[in-house]
């Protein structure tokens, strides 16, 4: 881990692969480790130099009021462009994940000069905004019995590591995801997490800091202006974000290949890991 200065912020980052070579930024949703390790390896494997950050109020990054960020998903998408900048790899592909992949669209939008190509990952096209009807579930954007049963799983003492992990592997399985591998990332990013205050653990185990920004303004009816080549990833068995909020966003991007993974759900399983880092090579190095 080092740490970059951004726009007037310090964003925490790990890199994979060489320095020189064309640069992959990876935006979580909070920390890094919602990259898994194993995608990361293989990209850098094929030639890209990867950087994944930690959002602000986040693992190493710069630590204000998650309770109250005075910041927007904007500026977060700010903080990317000028992250490309300040390690010196642009245009770089910029890849986001969950929350990260509205991060990125935003990005794409408002910095277009800094991307090479987009990689958008079990994400959404619409915070925030009306409804829409195309989408699955359009009543209501996640299965609501599942997460009836997520939210009413009673909160850990955010001070204590071992049942902060505890509590990760139960949400996990209650969503389908791994629950071993939700306690082993939740006990990493805990031991990157800077401090044992509940608000600032709930902010990087939960990313709830998301909750309190603002999102404006809506993004999905300018999706048809990004011309970077893009990727959307979706697991099939998704029930946060369903599978038609993948099919949506690549319906939008012109020229966008959709690439669903078919037994995942919110995560990128390690499985699917050579498969969706080969379909991000296949967008090309970063352009010069």
């Amino acid at each position: 881990m080092s740490t970059v200065k951004g726009d007037g912020v310090s964003l925490g980052v790990e890199s994979f692969g060489p320095e020189d070579a064309p640069l992959v930024l990876l935006a979580g949703g909070t920390t890094t480790l919602s990259w898994p390790d194993a995608l990361c390896e293989r990209l850098a494997a094929g030639g890209r130099r990867v950087v994944r950050d930690d959002l602000r109020d986040s693992g190493e990054s710069t630590t204000a009021d998650p309770e109250a960020p005075a910041y927007t998903l904007r500026d977060l998408a700010g903080d990317a462009a000028a992250l490309v900048h300040a390690l010196g790899g642009g245009p770089a592909h910029l890849a986001g994940i969950g929350v990260g992949g509205m991060v990125a669209q935003g990005a794409a939008l408002d910095h277009p000069e800094a991307f090479s190509a987009l990689t958008l990952a079990g994400t959404c096209a619409v915070a925030p905004g009306p409804v829409d009807d195309d989408r699955p579930d359009h009543d209501h954007d996640h299965d609501p019995a599942r997460m009836g049963r997520l939210f009413a799983h009673p909160m850990p003492d955010w001070t204590d590591r071992s049942a902060v992990a505890g509590f990760a592997a139960a949400g996990a399985g209650i969503v389908g995801d791994d629950p071993d591998a939700a306690r082993a990332t939740a006990g990493r990013v805990w031991d990157r997490t800077p401090g044992t205050a509940p608000p600032v653990q709930l902010a990087n185990q939960l990313g709830m800091v998301f909750s309190a920004l603002d999102r404006a303004p809506r993004r999905r009816e300018r999706l048809p202006e990004v011309s970077l080549p893009t990727l959307v990833v979706h697991g099939r068995r998704d029930t946060f974000f369903p599978v038609g909020n993948g099919e949506a966003i690549a319906r939008e991007i012109p020229g966008a290949r959709l690439l669903v993974l078919e037994d995942a759900l919110t995560a990128i399983p390690e499985p699917a890991a050579g498969e969706v880092a080969g379909a991000m090579l296949a967008l090309g190095p970063s352009r010069s």
